[in-house]
């Protein structure tokens, strides 16, 4: 594991005025319903994405952003929806920006209302805006809509636990505080997989990297935010429910199709136990998602009322190492580094697939805490990582003062 560099560069940008980009022919104009997955409270945010790409010789003269902006009025044709409305009072649904860079690179960023997508609705938009800035007439995968293949039941009935969503009163204030925040980087590559491995029980070793990093970060985190004991703490990841439906949703579906189940025990359980108690929780609540959980949690939404997920002492994982956005190629290659562009301060960390300056492929994951917290994280992350520790001593917990 390495800390990736975050030092400061200071540079100069001159920024032109936005300019509004309309399909480039005639779109249906209609109202479109949001899937009662997409309409619930913790997804009405705009979540940024961002892109870089290296200068390549053969693409000398063009202007990236002359042929992102004709893709993307190209793109809105079939993406309609995204170009939304006056029904959209000063809040796009989407907002673009493209940076060129003095030694011909440039940035691609981007911010999408997180109502009207996820991350692999979003990927398969982009790549939409890729092909049709190599010249195609209409994306390979045509984008399907169809959100009431996620609207509730009638009647709704909730038919499964979802402690996601659970309220939760935050009695000792510990909600993290976005005053004195710190974000850094963490890089894992396959021997920092391997050491981790190593620290779980036989039965578990055949775990994959998404749930060995998760257990061991939701502890780490844990350890170094020092909640009470016997306070609740809990762990949501993001899971893909596409595949999970009988038949599984069409292909080109670009609505939110994913939950976020939790799992839950107390902060004093999860900090003094071996690391493949974390993975052991870990592992169930990503198993508990099939069909029968996303249809209770549409109906869940219309009953309570579309609630927030659970803030406090909660933790949230998304992993984006397969959704394709380094792949997002406008002509100038593949992305250096294309993903979400930050970690929500407190609360959500993105595993995203990156190679390092040896070469080494692996998963970059950025985390966000208060300054202290930051140095206590670090340090039980280089004790897990550490294969001399493996039968030493165990990592002490340490009570909260709140």
């Amino acid at each position: 594991m390495a800390s990736l560099s975050t030092s400061s560069l200071v540079f100069t940008v001159r920024r032109c005025e936005p300019e509004l980009v309309a399909p480039a022919k005639p779109t249906p104009h209609e109202f479109k319903q949001l899937s009662d997955i997409d309409d619930q409270d913790g997804l009405r945010f705009h979540v940024p994405v961002i892109q870089f790409y290296k200068y390549d010789p053969s693409m000398r003269g063009r202007d990236p952003a002359k042929v992102i902006r004709e893709a993307l009025a190209q793109t809105l044709v079939f993406y309609y929806p995204f170009a939304g409305s006056g029904g959209v009072i000063d809040c796009p649904l989407m907002l673009i920006q493209v940076t060129r860079l003095k030694c011909g690179g440039f940035i691609f960023a981007l911010r999408l209302n997180h109502t009207m997508s996820d991350g692999d609705g979003l990927s398969q938009f982009m790549m939409a805006m890729a092909e049709m800035a190599h010249g195609a007439r209409a994306p390979s995968v045509p984008p399907v809509w169809q959100r009431h293949l996620l609207c509730a039941r009638d009647p709704p009935r909730v038919t499964c636990t979802h402690r996601e969503y659970e309220e939760v009163a935050d009695t000792k204030g510990t909600i993290i505080p976005l005053d004195d925040m710190v974000q850094r980087s963490f890089f894992f590559g396959p021997a920092d997989v391997a050491a981790l491995r190593r620290r779980v029980p036989r039965h578990l070793s055949k775990c994959s990297t998404f749930e060995i990093l998760t257990a061991c970060l939701w502890r780490c985190r844990t350890m170094a935010l020092q909640p009470d004991r016997d306070e609740e703490v809990r762990i949501m990841c993001i899971v893909n429910a596409r595949a999970k439906f009988d038949p599984p949703l069409p292909t080109g579906y670009y609505g939110n199709g994913f939950a976020y189940p939790a799992a839950v025990t107390t902060a004093g359980k999860l900090c003094e136990n071996p690391l493949g108690y974390s993975l052991e929780l870990v592992k169930k609540a990503k198993n508990d998602v099939n069909e029968e959980y996303m249809r209770s949690v549409a109906d869940l939404m219309v009953l309570r009322g579309r609630p927030h997920f659970t803030m406090v002492r909660s933790y949230i994982v998304s992993d984006v190492t397969r959704a394709g956005f380094r792949e997002v190629d406008f002509g100038w290659g593949k992305a250096v580094y294309g993903g979400p562009a930050k970690a929500v301060a407190g609360v959500v960390s993105f595993y995203v697939p990156y190679r390092n300056k040896k070469g080494e492929d692996g998963i970059v994951v950025p985390i966000c805490l208060p300054g202290p917290a930051m140095e206590r994280f670090s340090k039980e992350l280089d004790y897990l990582l550490n294969d001399k520790a493996v039968s030493g001593k165990k990592s002490t917990f340490i009570a909260s003062n709140l």
